[in-house]
């Protein structure tokens, strides 16, 4: 399988290319550089695997929570592209590719606990939390934006781990919580290799979609996303 995934939800842009099962991948922090650097970071992994376009089979994307404006990014080109190539489109998680990037960094035992906590401006964090089984990050509540002092762990895990840089707030969330987390890495940001890696797993369970269904998910309701002009 070919298939290229992207990421520009957070301070990170990133772009990974999986061919059969190997994934190279270009990353570089840039806040406001998403724009100038996504499409030249496509460009040279197709390159380096003399690759055209064409011969893609599925795109991905972090399709949120995240950054309002990097979500619209991430989006318009991959919506642009799936449209272009008549390919469909893998829409995942921010928060469980940085469960994934955790389980990665902080080896957790089974059954461990994830909770990936981001920085939501205004006050709020948004939320996922994800049990480790069989090597991958599965769900075990609804994602959610509150405030840090809101958040909450779903029964199950009796251990956690935390990731994500929405945990600078860790000292503001209920004792409850904060004291059950450990360890907890901050400094994870989103890599557009774990999406291609979830991706893959989810084109295969029939989750891919059409270019005009590949949407953002911002989790505050009032925020409507419109698709570009005759897409």
């Amino acid at each position: 399988m070919k298939l290229l995934a992207l990421d520009t939800s957070s301070e990170g842009c990133s772009a990974a290319l999986l061919v059969d099962g190997e994934i190279s991948e270009r990353f570089e922090l840039a806040p406001r550089g998403h724009t100038r650097l996504l499409m030249p970071m496509v460009r040279e992994l197709l390159a380096e695997k003399n690759l055209a376009p064409a011969e893609l089979d599925a795109l991905a994307f972090a399709c949120g929570p995240g950054s309002f404006t990097g979500l619209r990014i991430a989006t318009g080109v991959v919506q642009g592209l799936a449209w272009g190539l008549d390919i469909p489109v893998v829409p995942v998680s921010s928060l469980q590719a940085v469960a994934l990037g955790a389980m990665d960094a902080l080896d957790p035992h089974e059954e461990t606990g994830i909770a990936v906590a981001f920085d939501a401006r205004m006050g709020e964090v948004y939320w996922g939390c994800f049990a480790a089984r069989a090597g991958l990050p599965v769900a075990l509540a609804p994602e959610q934006v509150c405030p840090p002092d809101a958040v909450t762990l779903p029964a199950g895990p009796e251990r956690w781990c935390g990731a994500g840089p929405g945990w600078q707030y860790r000292s503001a969330m209920p004792v409850d919580v904060s004291e059950r987390i450990e360890p907890v890495d901050e400094t994870l940001l989103l890599r557009a290799a774990w999406v291609a890696r979830l991706a893959v797993i989810a084109f295969e369970q029939g989750k891919a979609v059409p270019a005009e269904q590949a949407q953002p998910v911002y989790i505050r309701d009032e925020v409507a996303w419109k698709k570009l002009p005759g897409r």
